[in-house]
């Protein structure tokens, strides 16, 4: 069976690049197609094994490097000029517009899907907000380019045989939105990247990319109204000044470090504290891969890979007065987390068992529809 890739676009070695790296591990004369390829030399032989991506018009396009983001309007449109009618199996890894690609009654078309396009629907009133397109032409303008993509988001749902969501939380966006259902299957986790250390330290960590929907602002808050705990935050972004502002001097802002630094805390972290509402959540994941408990909000896919009172406290509000609590329950128990059971209940999220998921899951719906089971 011919099979073909479909992916958003290429520009870094994030969440989503982690599950193509996984396709091209199973399916190692997959093309790869994507609407803008703009690896580095190091992320091309992770990711696509060496190979450069078929890619779209957009690639030729202005500052297509640093802003494809802006060309979004031309995103459906892009996607379905590839021309796919060769490949008997094509797998889209999808968070956008990859599911929309065209493909005919003789092919299988599975949909790996980390959600339904956010900016389009659950996000849709606070990226307006946070882009400062309430009003005005250019708000009116976004409004019907938004509100144009929930139609072909919807209709181009409709391509897709069977979808895979990344957690039951997306699952239910997925039937919510279109209505359709489907089966789950967790992210890889490199799991094995990480030791675990018993061993740990008097301090809290937190680790983000400083953005709004990420809440750093209601952790640094109940922290600040700790003065006897200390937090360590990593990371970067528009919010690092207003974060700053917030933090008492319990607090400790480390700023953007690289994966290595980043890993030596989280392994000697009492607890790492996560207060987003994630698809997913790969580094709750990786936390536990080091022994290390997480307090999380009781939403989203860290309601699914934390086990409350096992590898960690989950909390059910996302304020301040509910960290502490979940703080104060964490130290109330701290005793009864054992490093290494918590590294072990991570340990089921690792990239061999997603590969080995995602492999079985396209055989068997390939064996269904090619022998005319569909």
């Amino acid at each position: 069976m011919k099979t073909a890739i479909v992916h958003e676009w290429l520009v870094n070695y994030a969440g989503s690049e982690r599950c193509v790296e996984s396709f091209t591990n199973i399916w190692k004369e997959a093309p790869v197609y994507a609407l803008v390829d703009f690896l580095n030399e190091e992320e091309r032989k992770i990711i696509l094994k060496g190979k450069n991506a078929v890619t779209s018009f957009i690639q030729k396009l202005p500052l297509a490097k640093t802003q494809h983001r802006k060309y979004l309007p031309f995103f459906p449109l892009a996607i379905e000029q590839f021309d796919l009618n060769e490949y008997d199996i094509v797998l889209s890894s999808s968070h956008a517009v990859a599911k929309g690609a065209l493909t005919n009654s003789y092919q299988l078309h599975v949909c790996y899907c980390y959600t339904p396009m956010r900016y389009a629907w659950d996000l849709y009133h606070s990226y307006l907000k946070e882009a400062g397109l309430l009003s005005g032409i250019s708000g009116l303008s976004a409004k019907l380019i938004l509100h144009r993509l929930r139609t072909w988001d919807i209709i181009s749902s409709n391509r897709v045989d069977h979808f895979i969501a990344i957690s039951n939380h997306i699952s239910r966006r997925i039937k919510k939105i279109y209505n359709r259902d489907s089966i789950v299957i967790y992210p890889p986790v490199d799991v094995n990247l990480f030791e675990c250390m018993s061993e740990k330290e008097d301090f809290y960590l937190t680790a983000s990319r400083m953005v709004p929907y990420k809440r750093i602002d209601i952790i640094v808050d109940a922290f600040s109204a700790m003065p006897d705990k200390k937090l360590v935050i990593i990371g970067d972004g528009p919010e690092m000044k207003k974060i700053k502002s917030k933090a008492g001097k319990n607090i400790e802002i480390l700023g953007y470090q690289d994966s290595k630094v980043l890993k030596s805390y989280m392994q000697k972290a009492k607890a790492f504290i996560f207060a987003a509402e994630e698809d997913f959540g790969i580094i709750v994941v990786e936390a536990m891969a080091c022994g290390t408990p997480v307090i999380a909000l009781n939403k989203g896919g860290a309601s699914e890979t934390v086990i409350d009172n096992v590898s960690g406290v989950l909390f059910n509000r996302q304020t301040s007065d509910s960290i502490k609590e979940a703080v104060m329950k964490f130290e109330s128990m701290q005793d009864k987390f054992d490093p290494s059971s918590v590294r072990n209940h991570s340990l089921q999220f690792g990239r061999n068992i997603f590969e080995d998921k995602i492999k079985k899951y396209v055989d068997e719906k390939s064996e269904e529809f090619f022998s005319g089971g569909k």
